[in-house]
């Protein structure tokens, strides 16, 4: 069988990442050699972009905005070897109770004050968190040109854009959006029909899929969790696999040809290195479309 996943090495602007990746939102405990050994084991994985956020902490169980990265920075600061081994993104732009701010003096603002907060000379990949509709994009385009020129960031995204919102702002950019990071999963197939994997595809931008478990709901039971027929196919599949159903879900997300990353968040370490079990997972056509099908509930026509 001819697999659609991929395994290999994707690309962020000038970095070469892994195809799951490590996301922080919640990455909440305080205790420092704990926070050390989650962010070891998913490097130790391979999954070298490690995505936060300025808001991440202000819920899941964190103690306030900016805790996070604050977590992430004292990390850092006892072993600092491990910032080389890491493509380090974070967001902002989400400033509660606002709740969004993109205007040039607070998208500054908040990424100055994240390079302090995460002990960084300089932050990989910064990703505008949410769109701010009241800013103009020409606007947001100067501020992360001038960052970019300063040598704050090295490479721009967006998170939970619009295809047009994106198109709005790749106009004034004098540069490429190297990512754009939308919830995607069997079960929120929306980036696979509204054009933002289409538009991944057309200028070479990676999408950052956040969720692709579903946040969780593909295990649960009921009215939240997986609807029945989506549910028979994804076990058929994981049973064929000798695999889990997480392995499937996450395989999923790689099989799409724009070459998605898929970020998991687990914050058990056996977790973290046997997600790497959806790389060997194999999926053609047949088994990707029918998880589509079982998860949007009509036949495709």
């Amino acid at each position: 069988m001819s697999s659609l996943v991929t395994s290999d090495q994707r690309t962020v602007g000038q970095f070469s990442v892994g195809p799951i990746s490590y996301g922080l939102w919640r990455f909440t405990n305080d205790d420092l050699a704990t926070a050390q050994a989650i962010i070891e084991a998913a490097l130790d994985a391979g999954m070298n972009l490690i995505d936060t956020s300025d808001v991440y902490g202000f819920d899941w169980g964190g103690t306030g905005f900016g805790t996070v990265e604050a977590l992430l920075g004292r990390v850092l600061a006892a072993a600092p070897a491990l910032r080389d081994r890491m493509v380090l993104a974070t967001k902002g732009g989400i400033i509660p109770p606002k709740p969004y701010d993109s205007g040039a003096e607070y998208l500054r603002s908040a990424c100055e004050a994240s390079l302090s907060r995460l002990n960084a000379d300089v932050i990989d990949l910064y990703q505008v968190h949410r769109p701010d509709m009241f800013t103009h994009p020409a606007e947001v385009a100067g501020t992360l040109s001038a960052l970019r020129d300063e040598g704050k960031i090295r490479e721009v995204g967006v998170s939970n854009y619009t295809p047009d919102q994106y198109e709005a702002l790749a106009a004034h950019m004098a540069f490429p959006i190297a990512s754009t990071q939308p919830e995607y999963s069997v079960m929120h197939l929306a980036p696979l029909r509204d054009g933002t994997l289409d538009r991944c595809m057309r200028d070479g931008v990676t999408a950052l899929a956040w969720s692709p478990l579903a946040g969780g709901r593909l295990f649960a039971d009921g009215q939240e969790g997986p609807g029945p027929a989506l549910v028979a196919v994804l076990d058929e599949l994981a049973e064929r696999e000798s695999v889990d159903r997480a392995a499937i879900a996450i395989a999923f997300v790689l099989a799409h040809p724009s070459r998605a990353v898929a970020i998991i968040g687990t914050q058990n370490l056996d977790r973290i290195a046997a997600s790497n079990a959806a790389l060997s997972v194999n999926l053609d056509r047949q088994d990707v479309y029918a998880l589509v099908q079982a998860s949007e509930g009509v036949p495709l026509p």
